[in-house]
């Protein structure tokens, strides 16, 4: 049976709009889910300028929820034609000021945080989670992962005193189960921090594994915890 030109075109402009669909719902390996410590990022900016709510608690807060590939890469800015719509997650807003709070300067524009992390990485998960599902699995993923309890729990605490590197892994992976990736910056009189804790999620979002793929500590075997 000989197909019409009509329906050539028809059949052409479908495999099009569904190869475009797939383009913008990248596949990924896994999430990297980011959590950092106030006191550290403060340090190493030299300064912070804290939300409209006010100065944020003395706990680890999200950066985020990062599609990632097995090799180390990762996708980035999937889909350029959706906008972040604040009115997705209205009712999330007051635990996001708690949970995900920025301390960047001279913006301390949280919505604009939130924005930023949804277009750059959370488009990339279009896959398996729309805006809402996106920003509620990293509040769940932070409930689940109490890193600040997993640290005093196990004797280091944020009072500006130095820990060894292997402890603070060990004393997360006893109380979460995996390895986390530690991040650590250098504050203004060269000490080694601790920054940044990584931990791998699957694609689901909703539970954690052990990482493929660790990101490189630039730790000294001794950091610092600093006061915030």
């Amino acid at each position: 049976m000989k197909l019409s030109s009509c329906s050539i075109i028809i059949i052409n402009l479908f495999l099009v709009l569904n190869f475009s669909v797939l383009c913008l719902s990248q596949d990924f390996d896994f999430f990297y889910f980011v959590q950092q410590w106030p006191g550290s990022y403060c340090d190493s900016k030299q300064h912070c300028c804290y939300p409209k709510t006010g100065k944020p608690a003395a706990d680890f807060g999200i950066h985020g929820l990062w599609p990632n590939y097995n090799d180390g890469g990762y996708p980035s800015n999937c889909d350029p034609d959706t906008r972040f719509d604040k009115s997705e997650i209205s009712d999330l807003i007051r635990t996001m000021e708690k949970e995900w709070p920025t301390l960047s300067c001279p913006s301390n524009d949280e919505i604009k945080f939130w924005t930023h992390e949804w277009l750059k990485h959370g488009t990339c998960s279009e896959s398996e989670l729309d805006q809402r599902q996106y920003f509620e699995a990293a509040i769940a993923l932070k409930r689940k992962a109490n890193l600040l309890n997993a640290l005093t729990n196990a004797g280091i605490k944020p009072n500006d005193e130095f820990y060894k590197l292997e402890d603070i892994r060990d004393a997360i992976k006893e109380a979460i189960g995996y390895t986390p990736g530690i991040e650590c910056n250098v504050d203004s009189f060269g000490h080694s921090q601790l920054y940044q804790v990584y931990l791998c999620v699957d694609t689901s979002g909703s539970g954690f594994i052990e990482c493929p793929l660790l990101p490189r500590a630039r730790c000294g075997s001794n950091i610092q915890f600093p006061k915030f």
